[in-house]
């Protein structure tokens, strides 16, 4: 049974070389949301069809993840860099009908929207990332508090199948410790939606994907951003974080991410990390009020 209205239609879609796997609910403007790392589209059971009042809202799960393709790694990477994982969004959504669109994106999910907007600005209408900075400032900015408290970002890249083998002999407890640590109050995680990430990240495809996806954001994904050093996100810019998660508690979200984009609001939310899961409804409304129609 489907964890998400019936209104939500489920497709999977081929885009290039990958199948999409996403659900399409609601109607109006159209808006893209994007799920983190561990998770699936399922991160926005509860926000996405709060959403659907005003919106034609599209569910993905990003390449590696989910039920979407998983493509075998390749030395350098590339097929887990960002700005590969942006085009395969740009392309879901233009399958879908929709040339251009907001984007929201949680985590890994504003990794790849961040990319979107500045490879693909005449699609992105909007965007909105939650409970991040960029990529290149946290690396640029990293320090033993960085070192601790994301300690994920550097056991996933090391290479040489460590993180692939240790994370395949306990996936159910990877998946359970990472969210269970990084939460502060709000709703429950959902039991059913958490065991769905534990069924997608079984895959040994999707762990594979999951470790290339962390090696290319401390490798190519950094060389894209070093490129683009100069260029700043045009279209308006939505910041959400939780006041109690790591991001919230160790940066000036918004004036980080107005070094990265020209037109930035945003707010703290009550919240650790997983703000669509913990505060849906809080999230919902400051995604409806920055995306609504003038």
């Amino acid at each position: 049974m489907s964890l998400l209205p019936e209104s939500f239609v489920y497709q999977d879609i081929d885009v290039d070389d990958v199948r999409i796997h996403c659900a399409v609910g609601g109607d109006g403007p159209p808006l893209l949301l994007l799920h983190g790392y561990p998770q699936t589209h399922l991160i926005w059971r509860r926000v996405g069809p709060l959403l659907a009042t005003d919106h034609t809202v599209v569910l993905a799960d990003l390449r590696g993840y989910g039920d979407s393709s998983k493509p075998a790694p390749t030395a350098n990477d590339v097929e887990y860099s960002k700005r590969a994982m942006a085009a395969d969004q740009v392309s879901l959504m233009r399958a879908l009908g929709f040339d251009r669109f907001g984007v929201v994106g949680h985590d890994r999910g504003g990794r790849v929207a961040h990319r979107m907007a500045l490879d693909a600005p005449d699609a992105v209408q909007r965007l909105a990332v939650l409970d991040i900075v960029p990529t290149r400032h946290s690396f640029e900015h990293a320090d033993t508090t960085f070192g601790l408290g994301y300690f994920h970002w550097f056991f996933l890249a090391a290479g040489n199948g460590i993180p692939e083998r240790l994370l395949a002999a306990e996936p159910d407890f990877w998946i359970r410790s990472r969210m269970n640590s990084r939460r502060h109050g709000g709703a429950p995680f959902d039991p059913a939606a958490v065991d769905e990430y534990v069924r997608c990240f079984s895959d040994p495809a999707a762990i594979a994907a999951s470790c290339a996806d962390y090696r290319a954001a401390a490798g190519i994904d950094l060389v894209h951003d070093s490129a683009d050093a100069d260029r700043r996100v045009e279209c308006p810019l939505l910041a959400l974080w939780g006041e109690h998660s790591f991001v919230g508690r160790t940066y000036a979200v918004l004036d980080v991410w107005r070094d990265y984009a020209a037109d930035v609001k945003g707010q703290a939310l009550p919240s650790d990390h997983y703000l669509p899961e913990e505060q849906p409804e809080l999230v919902a409304e400051a995604v409806r009020e920055f995306f609504r129609p003038t």
